[in-house]
């Protein structure tokens, strides 16, 4: 399917080390964030207390947050689970705070507010929230579920290099697990620099973009090795340009489609979402860029050409009698 057809190829590799310098130096910035500055983990890595109440009527989630930062609590989640009247909450482990009454503190601060966020004369709302449960995650389970988390991680990694290798020539398999470890630094890059919270669902987006991005590659790839076969008197350049031209349709059409999806996330979703469409948001479009403009000019610059892909012909000699 095709909403349009470009006739003449667009020179991308003309631009080709533009594209890269610009690709190496936001991947040099990603890691030096990722150094300095580090992820900022959410509690299921770090471990907190998780409480889920419940009220009679919809409650204001923004009049929760700030009565909440009011009492002390920093770097909370308050999102609805469920329904519009149960509530999820998160508070990180605190060195200061004693484990055991952190659940009381905070069904003490949510008393405060009711659905109206109006409070009696006592101080206490009137339509004060039921305690579900309460759970605590140490940091020992913080810890393994970070483990398992990078665990998780790499044995993608390691599945796409395998598919990769046995897919493609050398040269192909190198430069799209190069794109697509690109693609992963800068996700992270950017949660380190703005220190947004990496949390399960976060590194759940992480790895969907590693296997969205190879599937981009895959195909221009596929092009690229198809018009080595058929088309004869084209440069490497060349066959690579008109590769990626040929398939721009339907990278705007798959591409286009699936960020209408996340960007409804992102817009609609919440603060439950926020994050996750975020972190899909930046893979998809770095995703596009790292497959048809790192990817490719990594390719030709390996030496990529006509004569790996055409099997020559050995003629058997005649037998003498």
């Amino acid at each position: 399917m095709e909403f349009f057809r470009i006739r003449k190829d667009i020179p991308f590799m003309r631009h080709a080390l533009v594209f890269n310098v610009i690709s190496l130096v936001t991947f040099l910035l990603a890691v030096f964030f990722l150094v300095n500055k580090g992820l900022h983990f959410s509690i299921e890595f770090t471990g907190g207390t998780l409480l889920e109440v419940n009220y009679a009527q919809a409650p204001d989630l923004d009049k929760l947050r700030k009565q909440m930062e009011a009492d002390g609590f920093t770097d909370t989640q308050v999102q609805n689970f469920g329904t519009s009247r149960d509530v999820l909450i998160r508070v990180p482990l605190s060195k200061d705070a004693e484990t055991s009454k952190v659940g009381e503190r905070v069904m003490a601060s949510l008393a405060r507010v009711g659905a109206g966020g109006t409070a009696t004369a006592g101080g206490m709302a009137a339509d004060a929230p039921t305690l579900k449960r309460v759970e605590f995650v140490g940091p020992q389970v913080g810890k393994e579920l970070a483990s398992d988390g990078a665990m998780a991680l790499l044995l993608v990694i390691c599945g796409i290099v395998l598919y990769l290798a046995m897919r493609f020539e050398w040269r192909f398999a190198v430069s799209a697990i190069i794109a697509n470890l690109h693609d992963v630094i800068i996700i992270l890059g950017f949660f380190a620099l703005f220190q947004w919270e990496f949390s399960l669902p976060v590194l759940a987006a992480v790895l969907a973009v590693l296997g969205y991005s190879v599937n981009e590659s895959v195909v221009v790839f596929d092009r690229v090795r198809e018009t080595f076969k058929k088309k004869r008197g084209l440069t490497t350049p060349q066959v690579l340009d008109h590769a990626i031209t040929s398939t721009i349709s339907r990278t705007i059409i798959t591409h286009g489609c699936t960020q209408m999806m996340v960007t409804s996330m992102l817009v609609f979703g919440g603060p439950a979402l926020h994050y996750f469409a975020l972190a899909l948001t930046i893979g998809i479009l770095f995703g596009i860029y790292s497959s048809v403009l790192v990817a490719s000019p990594l390719v030709m610059w390996m030496g990529v050409s006509r004569e790996q892909f055409i099997q020559v012909k050995v003629e058997k000699q005649e037998a003498v009698v």
